[in-house]
């Protein structure tokens, strides 16, 4: 006997099944190795040099990462997007080249080696040595950023250690000693023990520390000046006056007191002595001083100005600067003393006042140990000191009070140890030196920064701000691992050579062929001949930051291996929020200095990367994400598909659990793309593609769809809008084609002739959709998409990243009768009837919603509109019959979300159609097939075939 399984067995060879060979599961960290080698096997970076050739140019200059560790979550995030942005760029028609590059001077790279090999090495091999690790370092992070799937130049990336690199960056300070923006001077820079060298302001940190605050009375030398400035014939006792200082090893080189212009004072009296306080503190100090008074006298502060009091331990005087940075904060006393040599503040003000250099008072050596000649604490470390000044200051009766707190305080960067504000004989770039239009150099970068796009926009406001107040820079750092300052100094008068900007490039020369080497082996008499003996070669190098801020002088000049016609101007800068401190600083003033413009157009900033709870990411911890794991684990698609989603703008958090959940939607994605791989079994695009006018209407709307969602995405990712991108494209996966459009032409797709226009619509439909879904998708998931592109029938070039946006997608027009508003009506009304359908699913009334027939109780309006599509609405509701009735006859039918809709939904009590699975009232009339309805007989290959017009 023939069951029923039997003969449903017979027709399964006249469904047009799905099949394709492009796999459910991804493997990502099993298949992304292969993809790499395929790319480089087939130089795909320069393919799309060539390729894109000639077109408008777009260049995202790379901020070089440090060449010293291994590739971190931070490190992925800044790579990810630069190349989502570059391939973006690309599928737009652009020439997007991306040169990355390699930041190798510095501190942490010598720090290393001294800690590897020892500190004392003569400086030619420690500078070997240090070229050999960063090369090593190089190759290791390299690796791991092609794994991520990042496309670039990566035979030839730019390390600012390569010789033609380091000489141009001699060139670029050459340029900026000629506009006159170089001098030499002494001043407090950020100063750090343990690297024994001045820092940057990016390479300062604050974290908390415990120091000892002090209260220190200076006595008064001028006291008939001090009587007369608060109104008396004479003083009645002794006067001293009183500051706070949270930093006791600035004692020993105190050579001035500031006072407030616009302050009152107060003399008090408490006894043996009268005090001078500013007067809103009086009560708050003699609390803190365990001291009771009686103020008898005030004054204006600007009556104080030049009023001599004398050093508490040295003889030598103080005397009163006016200065408006004084605060009257609770837990001071009004008035500041000031160290010249250790803060910015005292610096300038006592220089202002006629200090001059060799006046300022600098004991503190670059180890942090005082001279030995400083008398009582020559010899020892500051900190350690401090202990032994706040007794000495007690011993000669000069310590008011003494409280240990904990404050925020500059640390460096790289040893974590507190830094210190050190005036040392250095190099600067002057912000505020006119330049030949009569601009400073302070005013032209204000100007750029508002010149310049900000992605965020409150990146404008805050570099503004950074630049608007920073101290000039300082450029000069005496190590050993740098580009050096080519200079000869007059040993008379310590002016630069009357040549310097000639013999600067000389030195670039020698530099461009030896590397950094050259300078330091040259004898002064190779460049200057019988004039060597007046000079003395300088041997400082240059501050990193110099290194980086620099690039676009050499690197993206047309005479660079990396330059182009577009100059020294890069259309983008994308890096993370610190380097509105750091390179986007750097950059803008060398451009500024050399070229009168910033060396960017727009400039983006991501945030740093945290835990699922907003933490930092700590080995201590244990919530590192390793990108290395991540793609060993999940796939490098995966890593890059959760920075699309992310909102970069703030903090990123990401986990295990974030990255299982970005898993699920890749998941969404892939599967979407295999169903619309698996439906294009045997079309061949150049036989059998449909003309748009000739499509079925959904086929159209769909088309028109991905249309309207490709010009979205092309705009999003034209402003960095990655996270609409990728809730575009899943939504678009999951609601339109998952939700919607894939589940109604399923029937159509198997059931109806192989050949037939219903069928061959839909697979065109298909075929256009995935053409272009592959290339959306490209920028972020891009060897996904590479599987994907090469799993579409028909002509195929070598790589999906060489493709541009797909041109084929029709659109409806504006009046089309089954238009943009009418699909979204019926996709309204399906989504209502899905509820209704799961209602009777889950009480039992149906199997599946094929066992189903329903009314529609509607308003004379939706008839209209759902009546366009006749017998074909079954097909859209997917259920096995639909009926419109009047929605004044609804009686008890279940009611919508939507206005003038109601739905009853009831089993059919007809046959299920064996092939189709529609159940039909013909089912088991038809003789030779007596378990088809006749809608599936007629799609048999020996039928007339099935005629749709709609769905």
């Amino acid at each position: 006997m023939i069951t029923t399984a039997d003969r449903t067995m017979d027709y399964k060879h006249t469904l047009n099944l799905p099949e394709t060979e492009f796999p459910m599961r991804g493997m990502l960290p099993k298949r992304e190795p292969g993809r790499v080698s395929q790319w480089q096997d087939m130089k795909l970076y320069q393919r799309l040099r060539e390729e894109r050739a000639g077109k408008p140019l777009f260049v995202l200059h790379d901020g070089p990462p440090y060449a010293n560790g291994s590739i971190h979550i931070g490190h992925a995030v800044n790579k990810i997007l630069k190349d989502i942005i570059v391939k973006s760029k690309n599928l737009a028609g652009f020439d997007a080249p991306y040169v990355p590059g390699w930041d190798c001077h510095g501190l942490p790279i010598e720090h290393k080696v001294e800690t590897t090999h020892g500190k004392h090495l003569e400086p030619e091999k420690a500078r070997g040595l240090c070229r050999d690790y960063a090369t090593a370092q190089i190759e290791t992070q390299l690796t791991d950023f092609v794994r991520l799937g990042v496309v670039g130049d990566w035979d030839n990336p730019y390390r600012s250690m390569d010789y033609v690199n380091e000489a141009g960056e001699i060139r670029a300070l050459a340029d900026m000693v000629k506009a006159g923006y170089v001098f030499k001077g002494l001043k407090p820079v950020n100063w750090c023990f343990d690297c024994g060298s001045a820092l940057a302001e990016a390479e300062v940190e604050y974290a908390d520390k415990k120091s000892d605050a002090i209260d220190v009375a200076f006595p008064v030398e001028d006291a008939d000046k001090l009587a007369a400035a608060f109104g008396l014939s004479e003083l009645p006792k002794p006067a001293a006056v009183v500051i706070w200082t949270t930093t006791p090893w600035t004692i020993p080189a105190n050579q001035a007191l500031n006072i407030h212009p616009e302050f009152t004072y107060a003399l008090v009296d408490v006894g043996e002595r009268l005090l001078l306080l500013v007067e809103d503190l009086v009560a708050s100090c003699l609390e803190r001083f365990g001291l009771e008074g009686e103020v008898i006298a005030t004054a204006k502060g600007d009556s104080l100005d030049l009023i001599n009091f004398r050093h508490p331990f040295y003889e030598r005087l103080s005397p009163v600067y006016l200065a408006e940075y004084v605060e009257a904060e609770v837990g001071s006393t009004g008035i500041v003393h000031s160290a010249p040599a250790y803060g910015m503040d005292d610096f300038v003000t006592c220089r202002e006042h006629g200090m001059s250099f060799d006046d300022i008072e600098s004991p503190v050596q670059g180890s942090g140990v005082y001279s030995d000649e400083l008398p009582f604490f020559g010899g020892q470390m500051i900190w350690k000191a401090n202990p032994h000044i706040i007794e000495k200051l007690r011993e000669v009766g000069a310590l008011m009070a003494h409280t240990p707190i904990k404050h925020s305080y500059m640390h460096c960067w790289r040893h974590k140890t507190p830094v210190i504000y050190r005036a040392t004989a250095q190099w600067f770039v002057g912000m505020d030196v006119t330049g030949k239009d009569g601009k400073t150099l302070r005013e032209r970068a204000l100007e750029g920064i508002e010149a310049t796009e900000f992605t965020p926009a409150w990146g404008q406001a805050r570099l503004h701000s950074m630049i608007a107040n920073r101290p000039d820079w300082c450029i000069s750092r005496q190590r050993n691992w740098g580009v050096p300052i080519p200079f000869f100094l007059d040993k008379a008068s310590g002016e630069l050579h009357p040549r310097t900007v000639e013999l600067m490039e000389e030195a670039a020369k020698r530099v461009e062929k030896e590397g950094i080497d050259a300078w330091f082996r040259l004898e002064p008499a190779e460049l200057l001949g019988e004039e060597a003996d007046n000079y003395e070669k300088v041997t400082d190098t240059l501050d990193v930051w110099f290194d980086s801020g620099t690039t676009h002088r050499h690197v993206l000049r047309g005479s660079h291996p990396h330059g182009h016609d577009q100059g020294p101007i890069a259309d983008l800068y994308l890096e993370g929020s610190d380097q509105h401190r750091g390179w986007f600083h750097s950059s803008l003033l060398t451009g500024c200095a050399i070229d009168g413009h910033p060396p960017y157009r727009q400039l983006l900033t991501h945030g740093f990367t945290v835990d699922a709870q907003g933490r930092k990411m700590s080995k201590s911890v244990g919530n590192v994400v390793a990108p290395q794991t991540v793609m060993d684990k999940l796939g490098a698609d995966i890593l890059r598909l959760w920075v699309a989603s992310t909102d970069y703008s703030g903090e990123m958090a990401v986990s295990d659990e974030i990255l299982t959940r970005t898993a699920d939607v890749y998941r969404r994605i892939r599967n979407t793309s295999r169903f619309l791989l698996s439906n294009l079994n045997g079309f061949e695009p150049e036989r059998d593609q449909v003309a748009f006018e000739d499509m079925l209407a959904l086929d159209q709307w769909v088309v028109d769809r991905a249309a309207q969602l490709q010009a979205r995405i092309d705009k999003a990712y034209e402003e960095y809008r990655f996270l609409d991108v990728y809730q575009q494209v899943h939504g678009f996966c999951a609601r339109e084609l998952g939700g919607f459009y894939l589940d109604v032409i399923k029937d159509r797709q198997y059931t109806t002739q192989a050949d037939s226009l219903a069928r061959r619509s839909a697979q065109t439909a298909l075929y256009q959709v995935v053409e272009a879904l592959s290339r959306w998708v490209a920028p972020i998931l891009s060897f996904t998409a590479e599987e994907i592109y090469e799993h579409i029938p028909g002509k195929r070039g070598d790589s999906v990243l060489l493709e541009t946006y797909y041109t084929g997608l029709g659109m409806l027009d504006a009046d089309a009768s089954m238009g943009r508003d009418f699909w979204e009506q019926v996709l309204d009304v399906k989504q209502a009837v899905n509820k209704r359908l799961e209602d009777a699913r889950n009480v039992k009334l149906i199997k599946g919603s094929l066992a189903a027939e329903v009314t529609l109780f509607v308003d004379d309006s939706l008839r209209a509109t759902l009546a366009k599509l006749g017998d074909e609405l079954r097909f859209v509701m997917l259920t096995s019959d639909v009926t419109l009735a009047p929605l004044a006859e609804a009686g008890s039918a279940e009611t919508t979300e939507l206005d003038g809709l109601k739905v009853a939904v009831a089993a059919s009590p007809h046959q299920k159609c064996e092939r189709c699975w529609h159940h039909r009232e013909d089912v088991g009339t038809h003789a030779d097939h007596p378990d088809l309805c006749g809608r599936c007989i007629s799609n048999l290959p020996e039928g007339s075939g099935e005629v749709r017009h709609y769905a």
